[in-house]
């Protein structure tokens, strides 16, 4: 079977991220802004760190997410290989006897 390797573009991704990038820039300008005179790193690195690890995450998601969805496009829902047998009924019973037992 050949493979078909779909990708998604960095347009995409900055489309979907969009929103997220705001957000994380919000939230480590207020972390930095709201620290304290004199104690500013030691005030705003843990909420900035915790910010920005929060970002990753939706960040990579989203970009997992296009990955699929790009390679989903790439397959008709209905195209089959002809005698290929898909689905549950295909797979057998769960505890792996035949169906003549």
């Amino acid at each position: 079977m050949m493979s078909v390797n779909k990708r998604f573009s960095l347009g995409e991704l900055k489309k979907a991220a969009q929103q997220d990038i705001e957000q994380v820039l919000a939230e480590v300008q207020a972390a930095v802004d709201n620290a304290p005179e004199g104690d500013i790193i030691a005030g705003s690195e843990e909420a900035v760190r915790e910010a920005l690890a929060r970002f990753r995450q939706r960040l990579y998601e989203k970009a997992v997410q296009l990955k699929a969805d790009a390679g989903a496009s790439a397959f008709s829902p209905s195209g089959r290989r002809i005698g290929c047998r898909s689905g549950l009924a295909a797979q057998g019973p769960a505890d792996g006897r035949s169906p003549d037992r």
